[in-house]
């Protein structure tokens, strides 16, 4: 991207994410982005992230341990359906509220902004406190409620279909029975040391700033809703772009030149207990006669004596690999998802929490790809997926379309016009 100053005098931006890789990359590359136009960027996160971020020339502050992130992996709840967001609000949400605010206070100045990710709750309290302007950044959309259409919120659709008052049932009620009883105490414990009075309803009504609030996906992907926050805007996808910088390693070239193009198969970098979906994926792998590359860090999953054909690798730098691939076959984590669309090829999606559900439902509207939830990915399904999906000439021809409408540089240009604007 261009380098520019901007002519008013440079910010110094607080970048405060907490999550994956895939939550922590794509506020990375804004600070690169802002940096370049005449900013300085501090990104506060898990010092698991120290090394690329200080690696980037980016400021980096420490938000929690790396203990602390590889204890929160290695819960089984994780990724449960029901039980995820009360493991990620007691191990990675609520220990940094009061050390985030601590953060935000310490370094505050009348040139400061933050641009705060989803559940960053301690620099939300930071800015209604102590008046800092701060946008918040939604990677995905499943956190931008609405009463019109909700997509689909866990496995359950909440689209145009579903009355609304079925959706503000539902919202009341999850807000009651999950969100509120889980995160109001560490919340309003802390609020109640400042003197603040508690809030309820804190997805539905406190999560999101009131002065801006950005979404790092395009139009095409979700549509605005009327009911949104107010001051939200939509960036386009935002890549990690070291994945098209780094060098592929030539082990992986190697076998990427080895035979036709292989499937990619990734349950994300914050999964340690994927091992039944490496097991069936290579299972499918030999019953289709499928080429297959198995990404992940954490090797134990992996199962011993792989077949001809199926090779595993810690990393690769998906920016220059996938488009090398026949199809993504993923958790469907919107940053992995992003890089897919960019790619070009179709996508098979095994969605287990969060906001994967919703991401799954969203690629299959638009074509290019489809589904399989984890207790149904089993090996004579998958091959029977896979087969059609990377031979289909038509779908492989939608990917390729929506591959040329994602623009990082421009989503970047934008996000930072808008931080900019904030000051």
């Amino acid at each position: 991207m261009e380098s520019l100053t901007h002519p008013r005098g440079g910010l110094h931006v607080l970048l405060p994410t907490l999550g994956s890789a895939g939550d922590v990359f794509p506020v990375m590359e804004l600070g690169i982005a802002l940096q370049q136009r005449g900013h300085h960027a501090t990104i506060v996160t898990n010092e698991y992230f120290a090394d690329p971020i200080r690696d980037s020339g980016l400021g980096f502050i420490g938000l929690g341990t790396t203990q602390e992130a590889e204890g929160a992996i290695a819960d089984p709840r994780l990724w449960h359906p029901t039980k995820g967001f009360e493991c990620i609000v007691e191990r990675v949400v609520a220990p940094n509220i009061s050390r985030l605010y601590e953060i935000v206070r310490e370094r505050r100045a009348p040139d400061t902004v933050v641009g705060a990710s989803a559940l960053c709750l301690g620099a939300r309290i930071a800015q209604e406190h102590l008046g800092i302007p701060m946008a918040s950044i939604e990677l995905q959309p499943a956190l931008l409620r609405s009463l019109i259409d909700a997509g689909m919120q866990g496995r359950l659709p909440m689209g145009p279909g579903v009355p609304r008052w079925a959706k503000k049932a539902f919202f009341k009620l999850a807000d009651m029975l999950i969100v509120d009883r889980v995160l109001g105490p560490p919340l309003n414990a802390f609020r109640a040391k400042l003197g603040l009075p508690a809030v309820r309803r804190i997805l539905a009504q406190y999560i999101h700033s009131p002065q801006l609030v950005l979404g790092f996906f395009p139009e095409w992907f979700a549509r605005p809703q009327a009911d949104w926050p107010a001051k939200t805007h939509l960036t386009g996808f935002v890549l990690h772009e070291a994945g098209e910088q780094a060098t592929v390693s030539a082990e992986v070239e190697e076998f990427l030149a080895g035979g036709p193009a292989p499937v990619l198969f990734t349950p994300g970098t914050g999964a340690a207990q994927q091992t039944k979906f490496f097991r069936e994926s290579v299972e499918a792998c030999r019953l289709a006669g499928l080429r297959g590359m198995l990404v992940t860090s954490h090797s134990q999953q992996i199962p011993r004596d792989l077949p001809p054909g199926v090779r595993a690798f810690s990393y690769v730098p998906f920016g220059k690999v996938l488009r090398r691939c026949s199809a993504l076959v993923y958790h469907g984590g919107v940053g992995t998802l992003a890089q897919g669309i960019h790619a070009g090829i179709p996508h098979l999606v095994v969605p287990h929490s969060h906001d994967q559900p919703d991401n799954a439902r969203r690629v299959g509207q638009l074509g290019l790809g489809c589904r399989v939830y984890p207790e149904r990915y089993k090996a004579a399904r998958v091959a029977q997926i896979l087969g059609p999906l990377t031979n289909d000439a038509a779908l492989r021809q939608r990917c390729q379309e929506y591959s040329a409408r994602v623009d990082s540089h421009a989503a970047l240009s934008k996000a930072c016009e808008f931080l900019e604007e904030l000051r």
